[in-house]
């Protein structure tokens, strides 16, 4: 699932590796709603009990999750957007658009006027971009669910860009960005990006590039828009204390008359294919606040396009390797050789990327990373891993499945993450897919993957560790 960091990268949302910033007027009586003609395709889902869902004729999918435990409901609305529809001349304005939402529009042609619409409907809003979805979402009284809808309604559809607030939001976006960049660990993670996926780099990078974002004008921002902000690029999710039928009538009131895109967006603008390594690679990252080394390793994994079965065999291998009982974890933490191991998988609809974390003792650096060699080289052997510790990693997984639904208005997040990088079906049927992942299946993984694949491994140093390391030529001491 999603790649899980270590704690001291906080500057991302563990979710979904992402930056995040985080949505939404027409009150209809019940009258009216009974009056509307329902012309919705049925869509066929292996869902869940309370997950109603279906289509409007325009294209916009609508998802209803009920959940009657408190009295609130989320709305959220997702696009597919994000960094992997972004060359470099736009790299980080699906960011900015993000924030861009949360301004004036034709109905409430002012922040004033949206702030105060906000606090008279009492909502709690937010909204988030990653590499392939950009999400905005609200929480409020169920009892206004209705104003709610059409909330977001005007925001999706109506943004004005008006180029006083696109000055204003600029810098604070940017400020995010040099928040992120006061944490060494980003520098490391921003040199991998460029490593590992080489000339398409801003379709990985959701952060963006500092002058893009201060220059960003409200013109590139209607390029935006009219790329993909489309009901047939787009899914509603209507989560808490609702009735489906209910809200797929007042969402069909409401929402039907959004015009779809008349071409197919991603054959007229097609995402491009991250070329494979062609061979493995190292580099050093100097950052003057880096207080201990630190190793990441990483490689080109499954995605949801091209291998399904693999990412399933991805997210098991990887809990299995963060079990204490592990070879892996006894090899090099119990042993004094690192602080911290882990490998993760982050599953996406273009090539997830398959990371390795190792935090080494100071002292044991080179010895650190051969052990972390050595155990690579021994992935896709018959006895590596135990049956106990193959089903406990699924039943950690499941587990971790369960305990997101605890909060239906941060569960709706997850939900739409699957829809975009992968499908519902995807999601909903995650953890019977689980089950049925062999040991077989995961040395298929590993050798598919992994071993024997080009790598690129970077090492994190100030340049006062460099210097008592006695580093010249890091493929040298990375040997």
């Amino acid at each position: 699932m999603y790649a899980k960091l270590l704690d001291f990268f906080s500057i991302f949302d563990p979710k979904s590796l992402k930056f995040t910033n985080y949505i939404m007027k027409k009150i209809l009586t019940s009258t009216l709603l009974l009056a509307v003609s329902w012309n919705v395709t049925t869509a066929q889902k292996n869902l869940p009990s309370n997950f109603f869902m279906t289509k409007l004729e325009n294209g916009l999918e609508v998802l209803v999750i009920e959940d009657n435990s408190v009295p609130l409901s989320t709305i959220e609305i997702c696009v597919h957007n994000g960094s992997y529809t972004e060359d470099p001349e736009y790299n980080g304005l699906s960011h900015l658009y993000e924030h861009m939402f949360f301004k004036a529009n034709k109905d409430l042609p002012s922040q004033e006027k949206f702030l105060a619409r906000i606090n008279e409907l009492g909502i709690s809003f937010n909204g988030t971009t990653s590499n392939e979805r950009v999400n905005y979402f609200l929480t409020l009284s169920s009892t206004k669910v209705n104003e709610g809808l059409s909330f977001i309604n005007s925001a999706i559809r109506y943004p004005l860009f008006l180029q006083e607030e696109m000055k204003k939001e600029n810098p604070v976006v940017d400020g995010e960005f040099q928040r992120a960049e006061s944490n060494p660990v980003f520098w490391l993670l921003k040199d991998m990006d460029k490593k590992l996926w080489g000339a398409h780099f801003s379709r990985k990078n959701t952060i963006g590039d500092h002058d893009i974002i201060l220059n960003a004008t409200p013109e590139k921002m209607r390029v935006i828009q009219e790329k993909y902000y489309y009901p047939n690029n787009s899914m509603i999710t209507i989560a808490g204390d609702v009735n489906h039928e209910e809200i797929f009538k007042q969402v069909q009131l409401v929402y039907s008359d959004w015009k779809p895109s008349t071409f197919n967006i991603f054959e007229k603008y097609p995402i491009p294919e991250f070329a494979p390594l062609s061979e493995s690679s190292s580099f050093i990252t100097e950052n003057a606040n880096a207080k201990t080394p630190i190793i990441m390793a990483a490689l080109h994994g499954p995605d949801t396009r091209n291998d399904i079965p693999a990412t399933y065999a991805a997210d098991v291998f990887s809990f299995i390797l963060e079990q204490k009982s592990s070879k892996f974890q006894k090899d090099l933490i119990d042993s004094g050789l690192a602080f911290q191991a882990q490998v993760s998988y982050q599953t996406c609809k273009y090539v997830g990327p398959i990371n390795i974390f190792l935090v080494p003792n100071p002292m044991k650096v080179q010895e650190a990373y051969s052990k972390l060699k050595e155990h690579i080289n021994m992935w896709d052997a018959d006895d590596y891993f135990t049956d106990e510790q193959l089903e406990t990693a699924k039943n950690l997984l499941a587990i971790s499945q369960t305990r997101e639904k605890e909060s239906t208005s941060s569960y709706v997040h997850n939900v739409t993450y699957w829809w975009a990088s992968a499908s519902i079906d995807y999601y909903t049927s995650y953890i019977d897919n689980l089950k049925k992942v062999s040991r077989q299946d995961i040395k298929n993984y590993v050798n598919k993957y992994i071993k024997g694949k080009p790598m690129v491994t970077g090492l994190l140093l100030s340049a006062e560790m460099k210097t008592k390391m006695n580093i010249t030529d890091v493929s040298s001491f990375l040997k």
